[in-house]
């Protein structure tokens, strides 16, 4: 697996799209997390259908036509330096294959957050146009709001990237396999990348690369189907190292981690501290590093952003 072509970091003024590619969007926590883009010194744009709700699935932030053009219309605007997510929920893949994939691989590459249902359009990102994306908190969710840790891993990321080139798991770490891996970083959201198997356009093989998984609210069970599915589908063959992260509101895991992850014979590291959790971390999908799994680090080859 080859890094993907990475995005420009982002200067004082720079103007930065805000679309929802997924749920409905709570207006006053948008309202908020643009006022601390503001104080980042940065110029965020509202896409017009942010604040939509669909008139017959409450679950989505309206039309998936409306979603996927508001994501397309500022990709492509040259005049935007970087799109951010206002919440994950659920939506991506319905609207994913509505992206005129030939117009945004024209574009030239940009900084691209998001986390949880957004990891399918991270895979698409990465897949079709083959640029780099981060997996980070989201302009109105509760930890982009009030975390300073979480608030400053992504401002450091956006604006001086070479600062957290080394990104730490920190206090509590846990490791699975000891060892250190080197390859490129992918993943996501769980259920997300099993749900992805088998799609048009999607993922086939992750070889060469370094797994970065987490989800939220799942009973054992289902953590353990979607794991079986990737290896029996093969996404996991040839995987370099595993990264855990959180796995909020989630049956118990460990042993079903040593289990159905154990016998792939390379290093694993828990509580990475990226996901859903309190202070999350931004990682970059796409870049080159290696993986201690023991001292619960990753360290980049380059910068996250150019």
């Amino acid at each position: 697996m080859r890094p993907l072509r990475r995005p420009e970091r982002l200067a004082p003024g720079a103007r930065v799209a805000v679309v929802a590619p997924s749920g409905p969007v709570p207006e006053e926590a948008l309202q908020t997390g643009l006022d601390i883009l503001r104080g980042w010194d940065l110029e965020p744009i509202v896409a017009p259908h942010v604040l939509d709700a669909h008139e017959e699935f409450d679950y989505l932030a309206g039309t998936d036509a409306d979603r996927a053009a508001d994501l397309q219309r500022a990709w492509c605007d040259p005049d935007v330096d970087a799109v951010l997510c206002a919440r994950g929920g659920y939506g991506a893949q319905r609207m994913v294959d509505l992206l005129d994939w030939d117009a945004m691989r024209a574009a030239p590459p940009k900084v691209f957050v998001g986390y949880s249902d957004i990891t399918a359009l991270h895979e698409a990102f990465a897949v079709r146009l083959g640029v780099s994306t981060l997996h980070g908190p989201m302009v109105a969710t509760a930890d982009f709001l009030k975390n300073p840790r979480a608030q400053e891993h992504l401002r450091a990321t956006l604006f001086e990237p070479e600062t957290v080139r080394v990104i730490s798991a920190g206090e509590g770490r846990g490791v699975l396999v000891p060892g250190t891996a080197r390859g490129v970083t992918l993943g996501g959201c769980l259920s997300l990348l099993a749900a992805d198997l088998g799609a048009a356009g999607a993922r086939v093989s992750a070889r060469g690369g370094l797994l970065c998984l987490e989800d939220v609210g799942e009973e054992a069970y289902r953590i353990d189907r979607y794991l079986t599915q990737l290896l029996r589908g093969g996404l996991l063959d040839g995987v370099t190292g595993i990264l855990l992260g959180s796995w909020s509101d989630c049956d118990p895991l460990r042993a079903l981690f040593a289990d159905r992850l154990g016998g792939l014979g390379v290093p694993v590291a828990e509580d990475f501290g990226f996901g859903h959790c309190e202070g999350s971390l931004t990682l970059p999908l796409g870049v080159a590093g290696q993986l201690d799994a023991e001292a619960g680090t990753l360290t980049l080859d380059v910068p996250a952003l150019t």
